[in-house]
């Protein structure tokens, strides 16, 4: 049994103070909550204020992004080992944003995996297709061209530890979002996709998340789906109620 996955994702938001606050309510708030993970992946300024916060609760801490290298002469990147010195469980690896502003590939994205995954962290891979290229129909081959590309090269124990985002592009902070039928559709194509390449026990394995515009609004009916282990939150995770009801989406 799939144990679903609340993960915020706070992009470029809060500073220090800001984080402490919000972290410090948001704890209080899910204390009670054991149907999910839950995890908060803040820049990587606020990570040691918010492993300060969060050390010893059930809110796990993610980073947004990693370096595959495990040192050396990167300016501006961090490296696996640097997150999980400050606390951090989790990392996002190839977000949208990443692969449209920074030139994030599918073989870049392969090697951040594989640093998480060496260095002990869980990477959430996030995958999705654009709204040109939906419209033109050619959503599922921009998927199974970035699952083979992005997640090439697991073992058996590998292809059950790391977790998949889906995320429609075109539901990113537009406020539009994917029905709860048409977001099962894909995750059902991806998990049929992944059981094709790494067999049917990792398929079952792998957590599936949707990050498309999720909010209090439209989480619960989402769960509901059968494909669906979870949400990669945006915006909607940067206020603690918000985020609280849509963890609590039970």
């Amino acid at each position: 049994m799939r144990r679903p996955l609340i993960a915020g994702n706070w992009k470029m938001f809060k500073t220090i103070p800001e984080t402490v606050t919000t972290l410090t309510q948001l704890k209080k708030n899910v204390a009670d909550v054991h149907h999910c993970e839950i995890a908060v992946c803040p820049p990587f300024t606020a990570l040691a204020a918010a492993w300060g916060v969060l050390k010893g609760t059930n809110v796990h801490l993610g980073a947004q992004n990693c370096h595959w290298e495990e040192k050396g002469a990167y300016t501006g990147e961090v490296s696996v080992a640097m997150l999980a010195d400050a606390g951090c469980k989790h990392v996002i690896a190839g977000h949208s944003e990443r692969r449209q502003y920074f030139g994030e590939t599918d073989e870049s994205v392969n090697k951040r995996m594989f640093a998480a995954l060496k260095g002990g962290l869980i990477p959430i891979v996030c995958i999705g297709e654009t709204l040109q290229e939906r419209e033109k129909g050619v959503t599922f081959s921009v998927l199974e061209t970035q699952v083979k590309k992005g997640m090439a090269g697991l073992d058996a124990r590998q292809s059950g530890q790391i977790v998949i985002a889906y995320e429609p592009v075109w539901a990113i902070g537009t406020g539009k979002t994917a029905t709860p039928q048409q977001a099962e559709e894909v995750h059902a194509f991806i998990r049929k996709l992944y059981a094709d390449i790494y067999g049917s026990l990792a398929s079952e394995n792998v957590r599936v998340l949707y990050g498309g515009s999720v909010k209090p609004e439209n989480v619960s009916e989402l769960m509901q789906q059968k494909n669906i282990d979870g949400g990669l939150v945006g915006g909607a995770s940067l206020e603690a109620e918000t985020f609280t009801k849509i963890i609590k989406y039970k």
